[in-house]
């Protein structure tokens, strides 16, 4: 008895620490990567994804808008933005004191639709199945950034010159729902100059392997929330798509060109799965450095 006892308040600890404190506790990761041609000039890339944001969630609306103070050159936004009706304005104004800066991104499912609850056992043995909510007022996300001069890569691709550097940009919508179009990130870059990224929402296989095979030399991904719930040597229990786990954060490297990936594990959840366990909610300051 006194060994169930204890047990069951240590779980009761952990649920409190998950619910209550690290889902809250968000971090600022920087790394740095020497993947841009000899001579250029650093480029700071901040990578946001999965704000899964309400609009009465001003923790972490304070926590968005201060990300200003880390002047990055180049923000990738990698969908997932909202997290309930009527957050598309809460969205666009946390983002806002970002809107002067070179800016990407991609949509992810909840960017679509509202979230729906789910059953948290479900995701130890699958990837979760598309299942759709109410239609969210993604045009008014996607005008937004737009209007802050944006590029809306979702099965499209452009060109931005940062740092004196010239970027082919390529991005797929959201791989989860089968939205991605590969021939679009294909054709994108067909002849294109420059220092290659893909953008992806989900960092599905099939979407690496595209990105690598069209000589990217990063691809920036979110959608896997880092495994949201972690365990200490471990790591992730899930990671949402067919990404191996111990690859569902942080920078990794893939094909024969050595393409960089980012995976950040985003700073929010549903509102129907409040929590993060040893899994801080996250943005990512990526250095791109130039080769030696």
């Amino acid at each position: 008895m006194p060994v169930l006892l204890a047990l069951l308040a240590l779980a009761a600890l952990a649920l409190a620490w998950a619910t209550l404190v690290e889902r809250h506790w968000y971090a600022i990761r920087r790394e740095s990567v020497k993947v841009l041609p000899v001579g250029s000039k650093p480029i700071r890339v901040l990578h946001i994804s999965d704000l899964h944001l309400a609009h009465w969630q001003k923790r972490k609306i304070r926590f968005v808008k201060s990300l200003q103070k880390l002047q990055p050159d180049l923000v990738v936004n990698t969908g997932d933005n909202l997290g309930a009706k009527k957050s598309e304005t809460a969205v666009l104004d946390a983002l806002s004191t970002l809107a002067k800066v070179p800016g990407v991104f991609v949509h992810g499912s909840n960017d679509y639709h509202e979230p729906q609850i789910r059953n948290p056992l479900a995701y130890l043995t699958q990837p979760s199945r598309v299942q759709h909510g109410g239609k969210l007022e993604t045009a008014v996300l996607t005008l937004g950034f737009e209007s802050w001069g944006w590029l809306n890569l979702n099965n499209a691709g452009g060109s931005l010159t940062v740092q004196g550097t010239k970027l082919a940009l390529a991005g797929v919508d959201d791989a989860h729902d089968n939205l991605d179009d590969l021939a679009s990130a294909k054709a994108a870059l067909a002849g294109a100059t420059g220092f290659r990224i893909g953008v992806s929402h989900a960092p599905y296989l099939r979407v690496i392997n595209a990105f690598s095979s069209l000589d990217c030399g990063v691809m920036f991904a979110g959608h896997t929330h880092g495994g949201q719930v972690c365990l200490p040597w471990f790591g992730a229990l899930v990671t949402n798509c067919d990404l191996p786990r111990k690859f569902a954060k942080g920078v990794s490297r893939w094909g024969d060109n050595s393409m960089i990936l980012n995976v950040v594990a985003g700073i929010g959840h549903s509102i129907y799965a409040p929590v993060r366990f040893f899994c801080r909610p996250e943005v990512r300051l990526l250095t791109l450095l130039p080769k030696n």
